[in-house]
């Protein structure tokens, strides 16, 4: 079947990045970052709490996460929901043991259904960040300025106090990053054109962007290209030691990977996430820290 004529239409074509969010920066050509702690790379891990609907809309596409079967899919549903149920505290008992502190990324839609479970990451001194209002409502193009609007609203009064944003399905409009400004979010876990933190420059003031590689998502490695667990802990911290080698050459720098309660919540994998998390606390240089806490560590490098 061909592609539909406009396919390749973007309206935002320009020279550059075709983004008016950031400029040209290689590595090769800027300043060291030094932090003033002697931190030499940070590690960011974020866990998404996420509500799936039985019955997803297909526009603009399904959250990769969705339900894969016709209605009603219960296989796939009923393992999501096993990663808010169990999973994620198989993980928050193993954050607690190790004493990390993670960023979990919740739907509105799921602290409003699960009040004991957003109490338990709050009690444990975890960073709340929302994440959209669930994982049918995906920000893209074709939404209104006003009705993406309202969902950044309906977030921030489920997450008043919430400095962090990461979007369903990690997608965006033109306008998301500016909304986000102006909703008073100052850290994003969407983009991953870095290797250390970044300004996002919008009208409303910057964003940080805090690199988020999906080349080490346990959804990306362990589900869709069915790697072992063991090599996917192996990628983690091969990333997190090229990132202390770089330092010296090139500063600080700071990653961020995610940890998903149906997938890395599995009795089966839980080792993996153990053997990742002892691995990360114990690199010399090396802080494992939430979004919040690296944008603040961050903050005087990013006028």
């Amino acid at each position: 079947m061909p592609l539909p004529d406009d396919y390749l239409t973007y309206a935002a074509r320009q020279h550059g990045m075709d983004n008016p969010y950031y400029g040209w920066d290689p590595v090769d050509r800027r300043e060291k970052v030094l932090l003033s702690d002697g931190t030499k790379a940070t590690a960011t891990i974020i866990v998404p709490l996420e509500f799936f609907p039985l019955n997803p809309p297909a526009k603009p596409f399904k959250h990769p996460g969705a339900m894969k079967t016709q209605y009603p899919d219960l296989r796939h549903y009923t393992v999501r929901d096993y990663g808010n149920r169990v999973g994620v505290f198989r993980l928050l008992k193993l954050f607690a043991a190790t004493g990390v502190q993670a960023t979990f990324a919740v739907n509105a839609e799921v602290a409003r259904r699960y009040p004991p479970l957003l109490e338990a990451i709050r009690e444990a001194g975890h960073e709340i960040a929302a994440h959209g209002v669930s994982t049918s409502h995906i920000h893209h193009e074709g939404l209104g300025i006003d009705e993406e609007r309202d969902w950044i609203a309906q977030c921030r009064d489920v997450f008043p106090d919430a400095t962090s944003w990461m979007s369903p399905a990690r997608n965006e409009s033109t306008r998301t990053v500016g909304l986000l400004a102006e909703a008073g979010f100052t850290t994003c876990l969407d983009w991953e054109a870095d290797m250390r933190p970044h300004p996002l420059a919008t009208e409303g003031g910057n964003v940080t962007a805090i690199p988020h590689y999906n080349e080490l998502s346990d959804m990306k490695l362990l589900m869709d290209r069915s790697q072992s667990e063991d090599t996917w802990a192996k990628q983690i911290t091969d990333a997190a030691e090229d990132h202390l080698l770089r330092h010296d050459q090139e500063g600080a720098g700071a990653f961020a990977f995610t940890l998903t309660p149906y997938v890395a919540g599995q009795p089966f994998r839980i080792h993996a996430v153990k053997a990742v998390l002892r691995a990360l606390s114990s690199m010399e240089g090396l802080k494992v820290a939430t979004a919040a806490d690296v944008n603040t560590l961050f903050a005087e490098h990013l006028a």
